[in-house]
């Protein structure tokens, strides 16, 4: 609240001040050269040197590097083809990160908060890395501090540090109080002088560190490490009997023997699992980029997949931002004439306005003749604002403006004309005459009522579409608001939401009976910032996943403790900054693309990590039966590149970047195992018995080619139909890529040039049908296990 003496003018050696005027530009130019200057690294901090660096230099790559390069000197080059996939692999990898990479930063451009700042007596918005010490900058409410600093000019300023302290209460400034980065205005506005800025200043780690541009830090990225962690722990052991079994217990030729070596070994890595969940997640930022979508944080397209309730803040999101004074009621035969007057001096008196004081000022002209004296700006806690005035003929009065049913008590008539102004969804605001000072904590009491301000919101023409899809998704959507709970749900009836309505003031406090009556509502309305932050924490007590829409400064609390928070871009600065995601375009219909964009993300991810780890579990089971029996490994590399390239390689790209709308589902690592794990060892034991019974029936110079032969054809139908199994339920290209590969298998049995190259040729006509019979019972074997398991993850 601040105090203003009508008459009072600046001398000329007050406006002069740096206090008031700001830097100089030659004093500017002097700290940017003493190195003064807020150089926070960007948002997405890594370079094409890291990228490089993380996609070239990992643990499998060094295993594939190290066997390729021994296959380069010890066989031909059909089995070192395995290398050259890995090169391909990761070159995609650096070129689909690097492109995410720039569409963030060009993204992060247009959502960039700008600041005002006082520079030679004049105010200019710049960039946040602009910023020098002892600039003078300008804030309001939605503001974020972005430096630390001394408040220098305070009027009505309140702060709230809780994202720094875990406290909720906003703190009243005053000029020489200290204000920390990473806080933001709640009320009022103000001036503060820049003095620790960059690296010094107090939230710039936690920001540089919250704001990274990263692949970690998500359930599927820590499963995809956890199983690769398996995977080692299984190869080393298993690749050290293959390798003794291959060189000393069979006299074979050592070339073949290090070949048929390698041959087991590199099918053991799931390398490829790696790579397409980055392309997967670079794919992503940049198809939601295309929709000016910007995802600061990578990890939160995986979150949105798993979202299952949505809370929509009613402003901003469901309306358009501005609104329109319909009607203005005076009561209790107030004079309408006064009353436009005292409405146009409150919208003058307010140096901020929201945008109901917008729509006000818009309506109603100021009276130059009135002048201010004192205010109190409004606050979402409070639900009102104020100001005290002269009014020119000596007079002087105090008014109220904000809501009906906080400013009126329980009993009073006007009440129940608001009632059924908010039964048709219009907005009213209650403009009273209070009786004591504004610095009285019961201003309120006893306030006489002076008028009605009936406002129309301006519903956001795709907001219904929005809704309804989020209803076909089975996501539950809860309007939370501010707002009276009566005019919310008459807003909310509008875009066809059913359900409850219900007056936040009357929920229960404590966590569970919250949780319920959240469960049970759908609209609520007169929530404060702090009841919004519990009902997102009671939401996710029940094990909900929340997302959370916003973006005044009310909402800042909630957005950061939903799973998932989600800012406009014309939001306030400091919704902005605590938000995962922020639609730059300001349009509420890009949600549903964002959320179908996590599905599709998350969803093929999984699925097509099942085809990568059936071929890591069969690679391993049939190393350790070839060295239990004591025989040679049936497969060249060359045979397993073609395998791997048909069954997985090939197909899994193309799943995973197809349409995928099935919300995701936790424990990740436990789903995809069960049915890689049945799925592996039904085609390992097939092909070995293919494999045994075709050495019993070849003899002869050429018998180890032949028998080779049938394996493969064996491992390359059961690996068929996993990807038949994966690529259901069947449209009409999912068929053509199932088919295609099939076909190319065949052009490589048919092919004479291909037969020689890939050392497959089917020799007589029983034992390829064996092998195709011994297919057919595993694939039936594999239809039962996937079913079996299905029953019981559903159970």
């Amino acid at each position: 609240m601040t105090h203003i003496d009508a008459g009072a003018e600046l001398d000329s050696t007050t406006a002069s001040s740096p206090a008031v005027t700001g830097l100089t530009a030659a004093e500017v130019a002097e700290r940017v050269g003493r190195g003064q200057v807020n150089d926070v690294p960007v948002r997405s901090s890594r370079s094409l040197a890291e990228i490089v660096r993380a996609n070239v230099f990992t643990r499998f790559n060094a295993i594939i590097g190290v066997l390729w390069l021994i296959m380069l000197f010890v066989a031909p080059f059909q089995d070192s083809l395995f290398g050259y996939v890995i090169l391909a692999n990761t070159g995609i990898g650096i070129v689909q990160e690097w492109r995410a990479k720039k569409t963030l930063d060009s993204l992060a451009v247009i959502g960039e908060a700008r600041p005002t700042v006082r520079r030679d007596g004049t105010t200019t918005e710049i960039s946040t890395s602009d910023i020098v010490l002892d600039d003078l900058i300008e804030i309001g409410p939605g503001d974020k501090a972005v430096v630390d600093g001394r408040v220098v000019e305070a009027d009505g300023l309140e702060i709230d540090e809780s994202l720094l302290t875990g406290e909720a209460d906003p703190v009243v400034k005053r000029p020489g109080d200290q204000v920390m980065s990473g806080s933001f205005v709640v009320a009022g506005g103000g001036v503060y002088q820049a003095t620790r800025v960059g690296r010094e200043a107090y939230a710039a780690q936690l920001a540089e560190e919250a704001s990274r541009f990263t692949l970690v830090h998500s359930e599927l990225r820590s499963g995809i490490s956890t199983i690769l962690k398996y995977v080692t722990w299984m190869m080393v052991p298993t690749a050290i009997g293959l390798v003794i079994s291959q060189l000393f217990v069979k006299d074979n030729d050592l070339k073949d023997s290090v070949a048929r070596t390698v041959g087991g070994i590199v099918p053991m890595v799931p390398e490829g699992l790696v790579l397409l969940t980055s392309v997967a997640f670079a794919i992503g930022v940049i198809r939601l980029g295309r929709k000016q979508v910007l995802v600061q944080e990578l990890p939160a397209i995986e979150g949105l997949a798993r979202v299952d309730t949505v809370c929509l803040d009613k402003t901003g999101t469901l309306t358009e931002g501005g609104m329109d004074v319909t009607e203005v009621r005076p009561l209790q035969g107030a004079d309408a004439s006064y009353v436009r007057k005292v409405l146009g001096a409150l919208g003058e008196a307010d140096p901020r306005p929201n945008a109901s004081l917008q729509a006000i000022i818009d309506a109603f002209p100021d009276a130059e003749e009135w002048r201010c004296t004192e205010s109190l700006p409004f606050s979402s806690a409070r639900k009102y604002s104020g100001a005290s005035f002269s009014e020119g003929d000596g007079e002087s009065s105090t008014w109220l403006l904000g809501a009906p049913d906080v400013l009126l008590a329980d009993d009073d008539p006007a009440l129940r004309e608001t009632g059924h102004l908010n039964e048709q969804g219009l907005r009213v605001l209650l403009l009273a005459r209070a009786t004591r000072d504004l610095d009285d904590p019961e201003v309120t009491r006893k306030a006489r009522p002076t008028a009605l301000v009936v406002l129309e919101q301006r519903l956001r023409p795709d907001a219904a579409d929005t809704l309804r899809y989020f209803a076909e998704q089975d996501v539950h959507a809860k309007v939370i608001s501010g707002d009276n709970a009566v005019s919310v749900g008459a807003v909310a009836a509008k875009l066809g939401l059913d359900g409850s309505t219900v007056d936040a003031r009357r929920l229960p406090a404590e966590r569970d009976g919250m949780a319920k009556a959240l469960d049970e509502g759908t609209v609520f309305g007169r929530v404060t910032p702090q009841q919004k932050r519990d009902m997102v924490g009671a939401l996710q007590s029940r094990g909900h996943t929340v997302a959370m829409t916003g973006d005044g400064v009310n909402d800042v609390l909630a957005l950061k403790d939903a799973d998932i928070g989600v800012s406009m871009g014309s939001g306030s600065e400091a919704t902005r900054a605590v938000a995962q995601i922020v639609l730059l375009d300001n349009s509420f219909a890009t949600l549903p693309s964002v959320v179908a964009e996590g599905r599709r993300v998350i969803g093929n991810i999984t699925r097509v990590a099942t085809l990568f780890l059936v071929k890591t579990v069969y690679s391993v089971l049939l190393a350790v039966l070839v060295v239990c029996w004591q025989v040679e490994y049936p497969f060249l590399p060359r045979h397993l590149t073609l395998l791997s390239t048909l069954t997985i390689g090939v197909p899994a790209f193309f799943l995973a970047l197809a349409p995928n709308k099935e919300r995701a589902k936790p424990h990740f690592v436990r789903r995809v195992m069960r049915y890689s794990v049945p799925g592996g060892v039904v085609a390992a034991i097939a092909t070995f018995v293919t494999y045994l019974i075709a050495r019993h029936h070849y003899t002869g110079a050429d018998a180890l080619d032949a028998e080779t032969s049938a394996a493969t054809l064996t491992l390359f139908l059961i690996s068929m139909w996993v990807l038949a199994i994966i690529a259901r339920p069947y449209t009409w290209w999912r068929l053509v890529l199932v088919a295609a590969m099939g076909l190319a298998f065949v052009l490589v049995l048919a092919v004479p040039w291909l037969q020689h190259f890939f050392a497959l040729k089917l020799v007589g006509v029983t034992m390829p049908w064996i092998a195709v019979g011994i297919a057919v019972v595993a694939a039936a074997v594999l239809e039962v296990l996937w079913k079996v398991v299905d029953r019981r993850g559903s159970a």
